[in-house]
């Protein structure tokens, strides 16, 4: 139980991290409001260091949080380009499912099979993700190859998900820390190379540093739901992020939810239901 409340927690964090990313992007480049939300979560993350004291992992951890934070940043960037051509009612589920997935199948091998119960609660979530993440008014798929940045995306996620629980067995803070000091650079390193600002005007910065924390927060969620118990159970649970932007477009936008979303948000309860069970 206590794995799958911080589960929900990360996808409640991650998700109103995203609704505010998505906000400030209305008026900035999205490139410059994700730097300056991890720079706010590097500097929660070093807060919290005092408070909780934590030794310093091996270099192996480091490693491994810096090469998920790589594989992370890469899928934010491939979703960004896939949603840019207009196709994002198949770009967000299919990158949210193959993130979902791919820690499956990983934890099938290392973990074992979760329990029936459990295995219908994930495929409904695998479901819901899906349905949440359609949006009636984008454009269709046109060819199969407008799957590949997306599937691609949803591989470094996946991946993502699972080198950071690896990294995570032992340590919370430090890791997170370790991917944001990796990911940080390469996004300032970019707006250089590009030529324009590397942060957002500074009217936004409290609206893009609130999305960092609770960025950060859904990040720190997922390493204690998998802390908790299992993978599977963590990162999918955590996918469900959509799910909570939707919401919050609904309550603070006044966005309604079409029937396929509301279906959608019906499944993720029943998916919480069975593996609550």
């Amino acid at each position: 139980m206590l794995s799958i409340l911080y589960g929900l927690l990360s996808a409640l964090s991650w998700g109103g991290g995203d609704f505010i990313g998505g906000l400030a992007s209305r008026s900035e480049k999205a490139v410059r409001v994700v730097t300056l939300a991890e720079i706010a979560g590097i500097v929660l993350l070093f807060v919290l260091k005092i408070f909780i004291p934590e030794s310093v992992p091996p270099l192996q951890v480091w490693l491994v949080s810096g090469l998920a934070s790589l594989l992370g940043t890469a899928g934010i960037i491939m979703l960004w380009v896939s949603l840019a051509t207009g196709q994002m009612s198949i770009a967000a589920p299919v990158s949210a499912l193959m993130a979902a997935i791919i820690p499956i199948i990983v934890s099938s091998f290392t973990e074992g099979f979760p329990g029936w119960l459990a295995g219908v609660g994930i495929l409904f979530a695998l479901v819901s993700i899906w349905l949440i993440s359609q949006d009636e008014k984008a454009s269709h798929l046109e060819r199969l190859s407008d799957l590949s940045l997306p599937l691609l995306s949803g591989v470094g996620f996946g991946l993502y998900f699972v080198l950071m629980h690896t990294a995570t067995h032992e340590y919370t803070l430090w890791p997170l820390i370790a991917a944001r000091a990796t990911s940080i650079p390469l996004l300032v390193a970019y707006g250089l190379i590009t030529r324009q600002p590397p942060l957002p005007r500074r009217p936004l910065w409290p609206l893009v540093s609130l999305g960092g924390i609770l960025d950060i927060g859904g990040n720190a969620f997922y390493v204690l739901a998998g802390q908790a118990g299992r993978l599977d159970i963590a990162a999918v649970l955590g996918s469900l992020y959509p799910a909570s932007t939707v919401l919050l477009a609904a309550i603070v936008l006044k966005e309604r939810l079409n029937r396929t979303q509301t279906l959608g948000v019906l499944a993720a309860l029943l998916a919480i239901l069975l593996m609550s069970i």
